[in-house]
């Protein structure tokens, strides 16, 4: 089993970093609206609808956002498309610190924070882009481990919100992304895995059933876990009548656990195959969002959202171990559209979990639906794997080498593909 230092020797560690900064302060600002979810309800006497799409608008916008971008890094390279957004994340940022007085205003900045929630593809792909098959997914677990953005988010928005106004929590998050550009400016490197291609062909994703299967998965992984950590302040502070600040500080303990999973979650699916690794979290999601429905104790919660933050996050990982094996020579925007389709997905649950909480009166009708559709493509995933293992991919998701086989876990020895 190789050693953490020996991966990192076959890559560029410097632009694996900017690569995951850049994807940590994008992610933050993403969900920041989210995160003074209460401090905005209070604002304005939302309900719990209007919350929900309040919450939801920013993940709808970064997902219809993250395609178009993969496409244009495909194009002026990954890291000037990183620059570029970046850039204009920060003129977005000014927009919300001077201009934002209305729920309407509100809305209008979910818009423009969908600007930050598009680096997802550009920045896996970009900090991956140096290393070899075999550990690319450890790399694009480092990488995405950038969702810990919402770490930050919920840790200082509501502090900062209830010292300075929420409003100015726009401004500050404007003026902290300077640090992201400078890093990406002085320490990346374009990958040298691009390749000349037709519009075509690096859109040809969007026209392969596996793209839409992988697509369907994310919505669960991802999807669930940009969407909890955007609903989970205003759930904390509406189910257990806790502060603002410590329902950001409940969440953050969630958010943590999925993020730091995720590089677990691809480093054990280079090793143990993503395949497997993918059944195994999602088995592990539907027992927590069903036990969720119980309502439990504040602690029971707590501890309960950060397993099933754990089984989403390495989800995540395990996914994208399989993304630039699937699609090598254009996983950007392989990889921007799973994860524009996966955010869908985020977007759809606020909405569900504040209309279950309007009309319901509680958020179980919620939990029971997304573990339903999670055992529904759980088993969608043991027939799509009886097709992919021996094409494009070795047994439990495991690197297929051009003759067929795949590396054994350890002696060097090559194993058969089985189909």
């Amino acid at each position: 089993m190789a050693s953490f230092k020996t991966v990192m020797k076959s890559g560029h560690p410097p632009t694996l970093f900017a690569a995951f900064l850049y994807f940590d302060f994008c992610f933050a600002i993403w969900v920041l609206n989210g995160a003074m979810g209460p401090f905005i309800t209070e604002t304005y006497g939302l309900t719990p609808a209007q919350t929900g799409f309040m919450i939801s608008l920013p993940i709808l916008a970064g997902a219809i956002m993250r395609f178009p971008l993969g496409v244009l890094a495909q194009y002026i390279g990954r890291k000037n498309a990183a620059l570029t957004e970046m850039g204009v994340i920060v003129l977005a940022m000014a927009y919300g610190f001077f201009f934002v007085s209305s729920y309407n205003d509100v809305l209008a900045m979910g818009v423009l924070l969908g600007i930050a929630g598009a680096s997802f593809g550009v920045a896996l792909s970009l900090g991956s882009g140096w290393f070899p098959p075999e550990h690319k997914g450890l790399a694009m677990g480092i990488a995405g481990a950038g969702n810990s953005g919402t770490v930050l988010a919920v840790l200082f928005a509501p502090p900062l919100a209830q010292a300075y106004g929420w409003q100015a929590v726009y401004g500050f998050a404007g003026l902290v992304m300077i640090l992201p550009i400078l890093v990406m400016i002085f320490l990346a490197k374009e990958p040298p895995d691009c390749h000349g291609q037709t519009f075509k062909e690096h859109v040809s994703c969007l026209f392969t059933k596996d793209g839409w299967a992988f697509s369907l998965i994310y919505v669960i992984t991802f999807g669930g876990f940009i969407g909890l950590s955007n609903f989970l302040p205003t759930f904390f502070y509406e189910q257990f009548a806790v502060t603002k600040v410590e329902a950001g500080r409940l969440t953050m303990l969630a958010a943590l656990m999925g993020s730091g999973i995720r590089i677990l979650g691809g480093y054990f699916a280079d090793r143990m195959g993503g395949i497997l690794v993918l059944s195994m979290v999602l088995l592990a999601a539907i027992g927590s969002f069903l036990a969720l429905t119980a309502t439990p104790s504040l602690a029971v919660t707590t501890i309960l959202f950060m397993l099933c933050f754990a089984a989403l996050g390495a989800g995540n990982g395990a996914l994208f171990q399989l993304v630039p094996l699937r699609w090598p020579t254009n996983t950007a925007v392989a990889g921007s559209m799973i994860g524009e389709v996966g955010a869908l997905g985020g977007a759809i649950l606020p909405n569900v979990m504040g209309l279950s909480k309007q009309y319901a009166g509680g958020f179980a009708p919620g939990f029971v639906a997304y573990a339903v559709f999670t055992g529904v493509v759980l088993g969608c995933l043991f027939l799509w794997q009886r097709k992919w293992v021996g094409s494009w991919v070795g047994p439990r998701g495991k690197v297929l080498d051009a003759k067929g086989e795949t590396p054994a876990a350890a002696g060097g020895r090559m194993e058969p593909a089985a189909v």
